[in-house]
């Protein structure tokens, strides 16, 4: 706001001679201080804090507020067309940013404007009267007083929000910093100094899950207020398409039943609880489940990567779970494909079985009959190796996931 502001134009109407404003400017130190005093009493956020030489500064700004209202009329008359409602305005402005710092509301300043505006009335317009000046005058003069203490009011707003949204940037720049250093996985030290900066209380654990970017608010909401987010974008083939990344805090243990929960039919993927500090390590697991092809249901429990730790363990080297599965299955390599696919199915399910007939035909959809067949052309097929604990284990390993797709071959 400058020279062409409401408060500016409105003075032009308000003949306000010397001696009128020597006499307002002589009462301004005491109106200064009564207004200060009202402030205090009144407005709770500043009660006990407007001491000493704090006070005697807000005094002073009081002062020169009212005092520039008082020279903004004087002017309005005179030969000199500049006004000094620009400094005023700026001061205003820096008064909100300075409580907007202390952490003060943009409430209690407003409410100091209020009773500051009142008071300051009050005492001016005593003198006013006093003085003899005419009712009009004294009423324009109310209503430019309060329209003046309005601007000072939106210029210090202005400054309070201003400064609450540059914190807030710098805060969410933080966090941002914050949980990618986590994801990363780097060195405690420097997660300790990036926690600080962002004014992030250090939990026990960090729980990571990925859900879609689509689903992200709602559990946003559900969740702890100190849980960090990303969002990614994996790999084709890994988690489609934009995947939100959560960071949870002290859900470990029972709480983890309340997490899962909390991401019911939100497709979630959820990793192990970690030391906060080593959240990178839920992270990456998480990542690994995602490229299994796990993927959870629309509307069902998250995917827990707890549950899958066979399949990660399988999966680490694929082109070994390869090599394993070609020489434990040589026994059927001289049979037509169907027939070898067949009687591989079955091996697989009599393992997991223990060799429970009922069940591995219930599993397979096929008659008992069929199973004890079957059975008998495998143990012609491996004979000794049915009995042994090793060949045992490495059949069960090998046939435990379906076939691996072995890395292509480097050129």
């Amino acid at each position: 706001m400058a020279e062409n502001s409401g408060t500016s134009h409105r003075a032009a109407r308000i003949e306000l001679d010397q001696r009128v404003a020597r006499e307002l400017r002589e009462r301004l130190p005491l109106v200064a201080e009564r207004t200060v005093t009202a402030i205090t009493a009144e407005v709770p956020s500043y009660s006990g804090t407007l001491t000493g030489q704090m006070r005697d500064k807000i005094e002073n700004a009081v002062q020169i507020a009212l005092g520039t209202f008082l020279q903004l009329l004087e002017r309005s008359h005179g030969g000199d067309p500049s006004t000094p409602l620009v400094p005023a305005l700026e001061a205003a402005y820096a008064l909100g940013s300075g409580e907007a710092r202390s952490g003060r509301s943009v409430d209690a300043l407003l409410a100091a404007y209020r009773i500051g505006a009142r008071v300051s009335w009050r005492e001016l317009a005593a003198t006013t009267v006093a003085i003899g000046s005419p009712a009009a005058a004294v009423a324009e003069f109310a209503e430019l007083m309060f329209a003046y203490i309005d601007e000072l009011s939106a210029a210090s707003v202005a400054g309070h929000a201003d400064e609450l949204a540059s914190v807030g940037r710098a805060r969410r720049r933080n966090l941002e910093r914050l949980t990618q250093q986590l994801l990363l996985g780097e060195p405690e030290d420097v997660l300790v100094r990036s926690a600080e900066r962002a004014d992030w209380p250090l939990p026990q654990t960090l729980t990571v899950a990925l859900l879609p970017q689509t689903k992200l608010r709602g559990a946003l909401a559900l969740l702890d207020e100190h849980t960090l987010e990303s969002t990614e974008e994996l790999p084709a083939g890994e988690s489609g398409a934009e995947t939100a990344v959560l960071l949870v805090p002290d859900m470990h243990g029972d709480r983890r039943r309340q997490l899962a929960r909390v991401l019911q039919g939100r497709r979630a993927v959820l990793g192990p609880a970690r030391p906060w500090a080593r959240a990178g390590s839920s992270y990456h697991r998480v990542l690994r489940v995602s490229t299994l092809g796990i993927a959870p249901p629309d509307d069902g429990e998250p995917v827990d990567t707890e549950r899958h730790l066979a399949e990660l363990l399988l999966s680490a080297d694929l082109e070994a779970l390869a090599d394993l599965r070609a020489r434990v299955l040589q026994p059927l390599a001289t049979l037509p494909a169907a027939s070898a696919e067949r009687l591989a199915e079955t091996l697989r399910s009599w393992l997991l079985h223990q060799g429970r007939r009922d069940d591995v035909a219930a599993d397979l959809f096929v008659h008992p009959q069929t199973v004890r067949y079957r059975m008998g052309q495998l143990r012609q097929l491996y004979g000794e190796r049915l009995t042994d604990p090793r060949s045992l284990l490495d059949l069960t390993v090998a046939l435990a996931l379906p076939a691996p797709t072995p890395p292509a071959a480097t050129t």
